[in-house]
């Protein structure tokens, strides 16, 4: 049984899902983007299965070169944006991590704010209350 024109499908269909995730990545929609990521990896394991029942030929090699460059660069293009996301995940984290510590520190504070002594100024003395 030839499986060229299986392969060569299986290929088109990779090239097709890989373009889908960058999209997504690009758009920012990550929910979208690992749901999506099951099939891309089926469809890799796919590619996988029919090329060891049979090696493509080198004339076939050559015609799916373009397409796994192509798969490779979206994919070099998602990581790098997954990156910057976790980059951007990992900033929200430490901001609110400090913000709780900031409220567990001073939420027992009864709603005062304390603040050493010297940095206290006294300004009663220049308040004059009731006469003119």
């Amino acid at each position: 049984m030839n499986h060229a024109p299986h392969l060569y499908f299986a290929w088109q269909q990779l090239v097709e899902k890989s373009q889908l995730m960058l999209r997504l990545a690009t758009e920012g929609r990550w929910d979208e983007l690992i749901a999506s990521e099951m099939d891309y990896v089926n469809a890799v394991q796919q590619i996988a299965h029919l090329t060891e029942e049979m090696e493509p030929s080198a004339m076939m090699q050559e015609q799916l070169k373009p397409m796994l460059r192509l798969v490779l660069d979206n994919e070099s293009n998602v990581k790098q944006l997954l990156q910057g996301r976790m980059d951007e995940l990992a900033k929200l984290v430490g901001q609110s991590s400090m913000q709780k510590s900031v409220l567990s520190a001073y939420g027992d504070q009864g709603g005062y704010v304390l603040a050493p002594q010297e940095n206290i100024v006294n300004f009663s003395p220049h308040l004059h209350f009731g006469k003119a």
